[in-house]
């Protein structure tokens, strides 16, 4: 059963520089979620290509989203196996973290999700709804639904997009 992905936790903003934060239960193990955030064969499935994406602190990466034009290179900035990928990448991406942490009864997965990047206030909120789509469609592919990206529209986006900027003012800020 595929969960619903919440508004995004919380975000910092020093300037142009936003932080954007969620966590995630997925009711899976740490492994095959490591498997969908880590790999080339996994990151198809429900956010981008992923070649060359060279699986140790410092290697290359570049990510090619599939639903558009966006290709972005970078390096791997932090790799612990089956507990954090972290991608730094050209704008406009910037630092994208997976911070994976056993479920209770190790079942289950927590999902700590980290993107810092500089943009505008309209890029923030299109990142905002780009990543939460993003988010369930990890959830539905570990669920056995991997995205057919030929049947992607912006429908889904748009709704999100207009959810977050409806309800931009209540979010909880995110305190370290």
């Amino acid at each position: 059963m595929t969960q619903a992905i919440s508004h995004g936790i919380g975000m910092t903003q020093d300037g142009d520089e936003h932080t954007l934060r969620f966590t995630l239960d997925l009711p899976h193990p740490r492994i095959a979620v490591w498997a969908a955030v880590a790999t080339p064969e996994g990151l198809p499935q429900w956010l981008c290509a992923a070649d060359p994406l060279e699986p140790r602190l410092g290697g290359a990466v570049t990510l090619r989203w599939l639903n558009g034009p966006t290709v972005v290179s970078g390096r791997v900035t932090a790799w612990d196996p089956e507990v954090v990928a972290e991608y730094t990448v050209d704008p406009p991406h910037g630092r994208i973290r997976f911070h994976l942490e056993q479920g209770p009864g190790g079942a289950s997965t927590v999902l700590r999700f980290t993107n810092a990047f500089h943009g505008t206030r309209k890029e923030k909120l299109d990142t905002l709804a780009g990543w939460h789509d993003h988010f369930e469609r990890l959830a539905r592919a570990l669920d056995g639904q991997p995205t057919d990206w030929r049947l992607w529209t912006a429908e889904r986006w748009q709704q999100l997009r207009d959810l977050y900027e409806r309800d931009e003012a209540p979010w909880p800020k995110w305190e370290p």
